[in-house]
């Protein structure tokens, strides 16, 4: 008995270190609510014949009404919530208490004052009751939501005060501006809405005016001490959503955007979610359209081999592969930490731990031709995708002997092996950097390309794909510029000028399995990298993003081997339009079997020197193209 009083007592008035009111006040305000809008609605029927009004009936009327809402307020547990923080689904908790106080009341009616006449007294009649019922939701409503504007506006705990302005007037804007009043951290001030439509300018949202773009003006943001420009508008095309956000950067803004509705907890947006921008927002591109059709075609039931499979490039083929149901996938890389987080992710996080698709994880390093022989012999894939190579330039021009070691010749296993046990397809993942090298790791990428190329096999297809930098990934300068600003800077760029193509992971790899599902033998495809982004503003505007304008921008000089401008094609190269606007079939020059076995007889023999200048002189013998350019290969050139 003890315990069932304590549990009502705890039930009712809540925890005894509950900041809030006991839950039983919460109730009692909501019945008196009840009981004060029956005797309003009184007052207003008969308000020029008060003395008409009889007490007894009136009190006889009350008891079922008070009775049954008592019966839905504890039935739905609207006393629990805090009414300083009433929200929508609060209100659709006092609608379904008012349907069922109307429903109850009114069928109670008519089954018990058929019966027992003498109940009439108790009862009103149904319009009487539909208007108790709609009058009652009315105050119960308005009385929650005064209580919540007095609290955010008087009563709230001294915060800091953060003047706002949403860029977005439409339904999102609206729910952001709930959001942000409804937070207890921070005091947001909205100063004002923007907006494009002629319809909404010059209008109001519970009291903020809705302006012209036009206007957002650093003189308006000094005028109104303006700090935080948020982005309410989530159905917008990702060129509006960077120039809004580059404007809110440019004007030196805070600048944050709400999340996607699918994202919202319960539905309901709250300020914690509303996000920062990230300067991958102002590089990314409308989605690719691909299709599906193409690579379902060519994974299904098949067994695929990713090698490279922890880097950042490997590891998402690994994850698109999955969705395509091949017959198992193999992941193989020499790195066994990122291995071992991968294995992690892929067996333990959904969607991919309920595939039921078979993973095997090896360890093991392409450039090990007895050990990829023993992979092959097991596996026996029928799709390979070769994403295993060392890609840091600078680092790669101090160490040629294990470039071209695992570049050309891990490659060269790899591909010998595919014909050997007649795989299907090999495709591999090259790098603008084999278009006119002006690098030791662009060089042997080109040679990588020219011995998958010049392999006349009548069982496996050869299609190399080529693309620029990827946001994101190991060594990309966008990770480096965030270690940087963490540590309080100076960024390093290494030339005023320098401009490199970027784009997603997940497109990249997107595009590798188109290219690799329409690829026929000997196809070098080159992707739409976009529009080049010079890396001194990319700096600029983390710097502003970051709010941290005391970091400087240091100029280095170039590393060696690093160019100024990435090309995608070499310049005696054309294209030529495939099914996908994205993807691009280049025309590349041809190179028999027998003179690049001659070539790489010769590569082979000279690396056992570990002479770093002969094995590059012979890489430029291959390659004629290849100029070294800040390095001290340059000297080759000139001989």
């Amino acid at each position: 008995m003890k315990k069932a009083l304590i549990y009502i007592a705890r039930l009712l008035y809540g925890r005894r270190n509950s900041n809030s009111f006991p839950r039983v006040l919460i109730l009692l305000f909501d019945i008196g609510i009840v009981i004060v809008s029956y005797f309003l609605l009184l007052v207003l029927k008969n308000y020029d014949n008060l003395e008409t009004i009889v007490v007894g009936k009136t009190l006889k009327e009350l008891i079922p009404v008070v009775i049954v809402y008592t019966l839905g307020f504890v039935i739905s547990k609207s006393y629990k919530g805090m009414i300083r923080y009433s929200g929508f689904h609060d209100i659709v908790r006092l609608i379904y208490i008012t349907v069922m106080a109307f429903v109850v009341l009114s069928a109670a009616k008519f089954l018990l004052c058929g019966q027992f006449p003498v109940l009439l007294d108790y009862f009103p009649t149904y319009i009487g009751l539909l208007f108790i019922c709609m009058f009652t939701f009315m105050l119960l409503m308005s009385s929650r939501l005064m209580v919540r504007r007095i609290y955010n506006e008087y009563l709230r705990p001294h915060a800091r005060i953060i003047n706002v302005v949403v860029y977005g007037a439409g339904d999102a804007g609206r729910i952001t501006q709930n959001a942000l009043y409804n937070d207890t951290n921070n005091q947001y001030t909205i100063k004002a809405f923007f907006d494009d439509s002629p319809k909404k300018i010059g209008k109001s949202i519970n009291g903020v005016r809705v302006l012209n773009p036009s206007i957002l003006t650093v003189d308006f943001i000094q005028r109104n001490k303006i700090d935080m420009m948020i982005l309410a508008i989530p159905s917008i095309s990702l060129k509006e959503r960077k120039d809004i956000i580059n404007m809110g950067v440019d004007l030196g803004l805070t600048v944050k955007s709400i999340p996607h509705i699918n994202t919202w907890i319960n539905g309901e947006l709250t300020a914690n979610q509303i996000q920062d921008v990230k300067i991958e927002d102002l590089l990314g591109r409308e989605p690719i359209s691909l299709s599906n059709k193409n690579v379902t075609k060519e994974l299904k039931d098949k067994v695929v081999l990713v090698t490279g499979a922890a880097g950042s490039i490997g590891s998402e083929i690994c994850r698109q592969v999955l969705h395509y149901s091949p017959k198992k996938l193999v992941l193989l890389d020499q790195a066994e930490s990122p291995m071992y987080d991968l294995q992690f992710e892929l067996k333990n996080n959904e969607p991919f731990k309920n595939m039921g698709i078979p993973m095997e994880f090896v360890i093991g390093n392409v450039k090990d031709k007895r050990k990829m022989k023993e992979v092959f012999e097991r596996y026996n894939p029928q799709i390979i995708y070769h994403a295993a190579a060392y890609k840091h330039v600078p680092l790669m021009e101090e160490f040629p002997y294990e470039a071209v070691y695992v570049n050309v010749f891990g490659t060269k296993n790899v591909v010998d092996l595919a014909i050997e046990y007649k795989a299907e397809k090999f495709v591999m993942v090259s790098t603008d950097k084999a278009v006119n090298p002006t690098n030791v790791m662009g060089g042997t990428k080109r040679i990588a390309e020219i011995y998958a190329q010049s392999r006349q096999c009548s069982t496996t297809k050869f299609i190399t794909t080529r693309f620029g930098n990827v946001l994101g990934s190991n060594g990309s300068v966008i990770p480096l510029f965030k270690k940087q600003l963490e540590k309080g800077g100076p960024l390093t760029v290494t030339d005023r000028n320098i401009i490199r193509y970027f784009m997603t992971i997940p497109e990249a790899c997107s595009l590798v399995l188109e290219a690799g599902a329409i690829g026929e033998n000997n196809n070098i495809f080159v992707f739409d990298m976009g529009k080049p982004v010079k890396i001194y503003d990319l700096a600029k505007k983390m710097i502003m993003l970051s709010h941290m304008p005391e970091v400087e921008i240091e100029i280095t000089g170039l590393r060696p081997g690093e160019k100024l401008y990435e090309e995608l094609l070499a310049t005696k190269e054309n294209t030529m339009e495939t099914e996908n606007p994205k993807i691009m079939r280049a025309k590349v020059r041809e190179y028999t079997k027998t003179e690049v076995d001659a070539e790489i007889a010769e590569l082979e023999t000279i690396i056992d020197s570990c002479d770093d200048y002969k094995i590059v002189g012979k890489m430029k013998n291959i390659v004629p193209e290849f100029k070294s350019n800040n390095s001290i290969y340059t000297a080759l050139d000139r001989q």
